[in-house]
């Protein structure tokens, strides 16, 4: 691109330079031509003149006092009726200019100059014409290459930033050129990289989630699947039967949900639903889980409780704050749930050491763990709850207490409290 704009801006010059030049050498030649011309005929009517005058007042007319009155690079034949014909100066040879001059008396006057001066002084006026289109030339191509490099540089910077976004790195460049073009084209690339970074983070967000909320509900249909085959009572078979379906239903919500992840919370998916089926599913999914890991899970505080939400998105997060006390906690799990003002509240607790005092309510945040893991799950689990109105809260680091707040629809009729205890 720099040689076609070196050598487009470079013939756009020469034409310029053919046409004016040629012509300007034109005008100046013939200018200087007729200016020679004139200056003889000038000179040959001022001899004239002079030998008018002196004839009249009587004087001596020679060539030594008429020498004076002419160029010395020219020749001059004076013809005086009477008279011997006088020469001043040195016959030029070769081509000459001619002017004469006839005078009252019938004097008459010849001035000739040789042609060679206007040869030589078109050649200095060529000359300096020369050089100005010279100048002109390389004035043009420094300009050229300017330009080029002004134009090429952009065009090359832009060429790398579409082959970075082609090869997966969207980073924006926000690097402006002052062409009103090339920064165009530039805004939209920054914009597509803006675009395909959201797209990426989108991608690999729903991959670390799906891999995150895919893995409980499959670990523990696994595990159903295999009590079916170690049994042999039907009875057995038919209620793990039915858990295993139970929790292809939700596995089937966590793969809806996960492909719908930019989901309004106003569109209606929030229900009304019982809040003790929730939580008594999810008690029955983890039961094997805790059995297998010498560990306990109870459940205690207000049943019957009505709360507003999606129970696949409620059921996840309960699910992600009870691996989270799987994993990371230790003894006894407890669910409880409560009413306070308007609000439904389950809270998951454990008699683990709890979370680390540096990390505080960054818990939430993804990447962050107490422990080497994804620090996906938590983070995963507060966005459910925000999407359906609700909110999860760390209200205690050790040991640690999560809750979950629910919109609650009615207060249902008071019954106590009971504890049940699943080993």
């Amino acid at each position: 691109m720099r040689r076609r704009l070196i050598n487009s801006t470079l013939a756009v010059v020469l034409v310029v330079i053919a046409v004016f030049g040629v012509s300007l050498v034109i005008v100046e030649t013939r200018t200087i031509s007729s200016s020679a011309q004139e200056s003889v005929d000038s000179e040959a009517l001022r001899l004239v003149s002079v030998v008018d005058s002196r004839t009249l007042a009587n004087e001596t007319i020679n060539a030594q006092v008429l020498d004076e009155q002419i160029d010395p690079k020219r020749y001059a034949r004076i013809a005086i009726p009477g008279r011997p014909v006088m020469e001043i100066g040195q016959k030029p040879e070769g081509t000459v200019i001619k002017g004469t001059a006839v005078g009252e008396r019938g004097e008459s006057v010849l001035v000739e100059e040789s042609r060679s001066t206007v040869t030589k002084e078109v050649g200095r006026t060529l000359l300096i014409i020369g050089a100005v289109a010279l100048l002109a030339i390389v004035s043009a191509v420094l300009l050229a290459v300017r330009q080029a490099n002004k134009l090429a540089s952009p065009l090359t910077d832009l060429a790398e930033t579409a082959e970075r976004l082609g090869s997966g790195d969207p980073r924006p460049r926000h690097k402006r050129y002052g062409v009103p073009e090339l920064d165009r084209v530039a805004d939209v690339l920054d914009s597509s990289a803006d675009r395909i970074g959201r797209m990426l983070t989108a991608e690999r967000r729903l991959a670390a989630d799906a891999s995150h909320q895919l893995r409980t509900p499959l670990t523990a249909l696994s595990m159903r699947l295999e009590e079916i085959a170690l049994t042999d009572d039907l009875d057995t078979v038919k209620e793990e039967a039915t858990i295993a379906l139970t929790q292809v239903e939700r596995l089937t919500d966590v793969v809806e949900r996960l492909l719908t992840n930019n989901r309004d919370p106003r569109t209606g998916s929030a229900v009304v639903f019982s809040l003790d089926e929730v939580v008594k599913q999810q008690l029955e999914e983890w039961r094997p889980a805790y059995r297998s890991a010498g560990r306990a899970i109870v459940r205690s505080g207000k049943t019957g409780l009505k709360a507003v939400g999606t129970p696949g998105a409620v059921a996840q997060v309960l699910a992600a704050l009870i691996e989270n006390s799987l994993m990371h906690g230790g003894g006894t799990v407890a669910v409880r749930t409560r009413v306070t003002g308007n609000q439904a509240v389950v809270e998951v607790t454990d008699e683990g050491p709890g979370v680390r005092p540096d990390l505080g309510a960054r818990i939430f945040e993804r990447t962050i763990s107490g422990r080497n893991s994804t620090g996906i799950g938590l983070a995963v689990a507060r966005d459910l709850a925000e999407a359906d109105g609700g909110r999860l809260e760390m209200l205690q680091q050790q040991p640690a207490v999560f809750a979950l707040f629910l919109s609650r629809e009615a207060r249902g009729r008071r019954e106590p409290e009971r504890t049940e205890t699943i080993r």
